[in-house]
């Protein structure tokens, strides 16, 4: 197998010719061959191969070849063969959707970070995003949503890809039949798709029971939990968190405290506001969590508090935007540390958490021992992240973990994304995080499509 990048171009000429400069013949080791099977994506065609005065690595399509396979465009892209197989590309694909769409921004809010992802990935190999409607499987097309040079959106035609890289964001969506379908249709084709699916909060628990590398630092979790069973885990640990299994941005979640003298607290927050109620008995408090949400209680985790470390009377966790790399290895491209705000009950931004680097946050919390305690965590993090993969069904490729550091520089790890947000790249010290974080997307889909050195 031989890998390399090249510069594809095109031609006027009807029949089914490749052109080929000689730098490029001999590193695909193609000199003296007469004919190639050229593929893009899902899509084959046989070709007369012929030579190229030129210097360079370039690759010229005749409009026969490029029209009968959809290559999208010219530009640069890697090219690799084996035997008289030669493949250009990869077609990634970027699965997504939106309710709210125009000409302009065709994936709603998510809009921008495609454009971005496609403008990164578009420089080495054919990055698109689509749709579910968008797919046509009785002619094996997508039309997909590609950048034109300006930036500005184009739909061309082009062959199933490669690799389908998952950011649905709707959750009900993906529990319809019509996605489901759709997810195993790709994988009954052999055509890798990663982050199949967002996890509920309960999933990893679930997954990491009995995993020794996981599981020691997973605080207590019980989901559907009984009165009583609510009961026992408040007394026992002092305080709880309880939160929806589907909830995201810190809806719906309580925190659940139990004085002995004092009685029962509630801390939660209602119409953008923190609210502390307390209870004298804790019948009170299950009436009042009962009448708030009657059924759907149901489907709810109960989950140990973890006396974190604080700045300023308030607690701190970590977000670790985990990837995979063109290696196949899980790596903490992104770690974000999040303040909450004076009296809530979590640290998500939109609910007035603050957002500062790790390294601000634990050199104010561990002073000199910061560095050792933020490698340790990097090193549980990663050891989490293969856990998880060892014990999930379907491809991951990204996670986002939502880590926390007791005052003794204990980790633990509270929930687990499949499909995680990047609100922490926003903070200015973390922006080249996020530009690395897209490098690795890329790197990994390279690796599923199979676009990698031997060696690697």
């Amino acid at each position: 197998m031989s890998l390399t990048n090249c510069n594809v171009r095109f031609s006027q000429q009807a029949d089914r010719v490749v052109y080929v400069t000689g730098a490029l013949l001999k590193q695909l080791k193609l000199t003296g061959k007469k004919r190639i099977l050229l593929k893009l994506g899902r899509e084959k065609a046989t070709a007369v191969l012929r030579p190229l005065r030129r210097d360079g690595k370039y690759i010229y399509l005749s409009a026969g070849i490029r029209n009968l396979m959809g290559v999208p465009k010219a530009g640069s892209v890697y090219i690799q063969s084996a035997n008289n197989e030669v493949q250009i590309g990869p077609l990634i694909g970027v699965l997504t959707d939106s309710s709210v769409r125009t000409a302009s921004m065709p994936f709603g809010s998510r809009t921008p970070f495609i454009r971005q992802l496609l403008a990164v990935g578009g420089k080495k190999a054919y990055f698109f995003a689509f749709t579910p409607r968008d797919i046509d499987w009785q002619s094996e097309q997508v039309n997909g949503w590609f950048l034109n040079p300006k930036g500005g959106w184009i739909r061309k035609k082009v062959p199933l890809p490669d690799v389908v890289y998952n950011r649905l964001p709707s959750r009900r969506a993906e529990l319809t039949s019509s996605i489901t379908g759709l997810r195993e249709r790709f994988v009954r084709k052999n055509i890798p798709f990663f982050n199949w699916s967002f996890f509920n909060k309960s999933d990893v628990y679930d997954l990491l029971q009995g995993d020794p590398d996981g599981e020691k630092h997973l605080p207590e979790s019980v989901s559907g939990p009984t009165p009583e069973k609510i009961k026992e885990m408040i007394e026992k640990h002092q305080f709880v968190y309880f939160k929806p299994t589907a909830g995201s941005l810190g809806a719906g979640i309580y925190r659940l405290t139990y004085h002995p003298k004092r009685g029962y607290f509630a801390r939660y927050r209602r119409n953008g506001r923190n609210v502390l109620l307390r209870f004298p008995s804790f019948r009170s408090l299950m009436r009042m969590l009962q009448a708030r949400h009657g059924s759907s209680l149901s489907r709810y985790v109960i989950q140990q508090g973890i006396r974190l470390v604080e700045i300023d009377g308030c607690p701190i966790d970590f977000r670790f935007h985990m990837h995979k790399n063109g290696n196949n290895e899980w790596v903490p491209v992104g770690i974000g540390a999040k303040k909450a705000g004076r009296g809530s009950v979590t640290t998500h931004i939109k609910n007035g958490g603050s957002l500062m680097t790790p390294e601000q946050a634990l050199s104010r919390t561990f002073g000199e021992r910061a560095g050792e305690v933020l490698e340790n965590a990097k090193k549980v993090a990663v050891n989490l992240s293969e856990a998880i993969e060892r014990n999930y069904p379907h491809t991951l490729g990204e996670l986002g973990l939502d880590i926390g550091i007791d005052k003794n520089g204990g980790v633990w790890m509270f929930e687990a994304n499949a499909k995680p947000g990047r609100s922490i790249f926003k903070h200015p010290a973390l922006k080249s995080q996020g530009r690395a974080s897209m490098e690795y997307i890329l790197e990994h889909c390279l690796y599923l499509a199979r676009f990698r050195r031997r060696e690697a």
